[in-house]
């Protein structure tokens, strides 16, 4: 049976789930997904921590004081 994708979140299938957390992070699921995700609409799972509108994105090093 294909996995339902959540319509809110594009590049990635996000899972329909009571609950969805980033691969690798700090959540507990049950869900994951891995990203970078591009949200399209509600963040209802709140997988866009920083607000940008790019979800589980890969952590790199951090950006410089300007």
């Amino acid at each position: 049976m294909a996995q339902s994708c959540d319509p809110n979140y594009a590049k990635a299938c996000v899972p329909i789930a009571s609950d969805v957390d980033c691969a690798g992070g700090n959540g507990n699921g049950p869900a994951y997904v891995t990203g970078p995700v591009i949200v399209v609409g509600s963040d209802i799972y709140g997988l866009d921590r920083d607000g940008d509108g790019i979800a589980c994105e890969p952590k790199g090093p951090p950006k410089a004081a300007g």
